[in-house]
């Protein structure tokens, strides 16, 4: 039986994590903050967020890429992954805020103890997110459930193609109105932050700020192997078969609203386990995160990088940050034109992002050196008809 990875691509992929997981881990922490080749905590945490947007693009594109299902709702369920692991975060301060209370600050400000007397302030919902356990195991199962329920009564009424756009487009917009509000007991328009402690270690510390970029990095190369795997099963045919044509496949006896249910809920796993990981290395997570834009600059991350193929939604979202983080100093206000221009260049003269761009090339190439007809031939000399014979 063929293997599923290649020879080449699993080398391919060694090099690459041994890059990420092991070099410049090392040369942040072994290597002297003088010498040139050392990589500062700083940067380290803006690399971590990288490759946390990266499994975010991952997501986007086995749905969007694979499947054909454009979703704008995406980063919902990366922000409902990033709060649930925060309210663990803001339950570890303590005593440590600013009014010295054994419950967030923002809680003592809204005047929650006269809200919820029987808990000290704390609202019930809270109380469970003490254990670290519960929340790694609410960053699966929340945004799972609201996946499911969602995808069930779309896929059920089958809304596809745009229709499905706008509606998850209008969940994620709800959902950032619903999280603004201050009684809705997580932190408003502030959001959650000021967190010191996971697993009891200090999240500022350089040794763990490095472990959550190595986590960070083994999430991808976790979902990264996944979704090659899945790519190279009868589900994933499938799969591609509901992109190309869903009314062929629904012909041949498949029940694609299940399948899509499925790819779905598991697109909307992913983009959580990168929110979760994406909150303390960032150190704060507010329902700007979750806004609609957010979810329209995952889809160009896609699209810039190659959507139909599984390394370019990576090389779309490291990428379209590293220009973002330089242009949004450089220019502020014309950032929002510049990916808006960015994207159009590429849907026009870049359709398979830029993986396809060696394709193209090739292409050309072959364009190139075709013979062109040559118009200086001699052209034949005409024969003369026979003259008919006199009897």
């Amino acid at each position: 039986m063929k293997s599923p990875f290649p020879k080449r691509e699993l080398c391919f992929i060694a090099v690459i994590a041994a890059l990420v997981l092991v070099v410049v881990p090392c040369l942040n922490a072994f290597v002297p903050s003088t010498s040139a080749l050392h990589v500062s905590t700083f940067t380290m945490s803006v690399y971590g967020k990288y490759l946390t947007y990266a499994v975010l693009a991952m997501g986007v594109n086995l749905l969007w890429g694979y499947t054909g299902i454009l979703s704008l709702g995406q980063c919902l369920f990366f922000s409902l992954g990033g709060y649930c692991l925060g309210m663990n975060l803001m339950l570890m301060i303590g005593k440590l805020g600013q009014y010295k209370a054994d419950i967030p600050d923002f809680m003592v400000f809204l005047e929650f103890p006269k809200r919820f007397p029987e808990t000290g302030g704390l609202p019930p919902h809270w109380i469970p997110f003490k254990h670290f356990w519960f929340a790694a195991l609410m960053v699966v199962v929340v945004p799972a459930v609201v996946a499911y329920i969602f995808g069930w009564l779309a896929f059920r009424s089958r809304i596809k193609g745009v229709y499905f756009s706008i509606l998850s487009q209008a969940l994620t917009y709800a959902a950032t109105l619903m999280f603004f509000r201050n009684d809705f007991t997580f932190g408003g328009n502030n959001g959650l932050t000021d967190f010191k402690f996971i697993l009891g270690f200090d999240v500022n510390h350089p040794a763990t700020k490095r472990t959550l970029y190595v986590a960070s990095g083994v999430l991808l190369l976790l979902v990264y192997l996944f979704c090659r795997w899945l790519n190279t099963t009868k589900f994933g045919l499938i799969q591609r078969a509901i992109r190309d044509s869903e009314n062929r496949v629904l012909f041949s006896g498949y029940a694609t609203a299940h399948f899509k249910l499925f790819v779905f809920v598991v697109a909307g796993v992913i983009a959580a386990l990168g929110g979760a990981l994406f909150v303390p290395q960032v150190g704060i997570i507010n329902p700007s995160e979750m806004a609609p834009d957010k979810s329209l600059e995952a889809v160009v991350w896609c699209a810039v990088g190659g959507r139909q193929s599984l390394i370019g939604p990576i090389l779309g979202a490291i990428s379209i940050n590293s220009l973002k983080s330089y242009a949004t100093h450089a220019f502020a206000e014309q950032w929002p034109y510049i990916l808006g221009l960015l994207f159009i260049f590429v849907t026009l003269f870049m359709p398979k992002g830029i993986v396809g761009i060696p394709e193209q090339f090739r292409e050309l190439k072959a364009r190139l050196n075709r013979k062109p007809k040559d118009e200086t031939t001699t052209a034949p000399v005409p024969v003369e008809p026979a003259k008919p014979k006199v009897s």
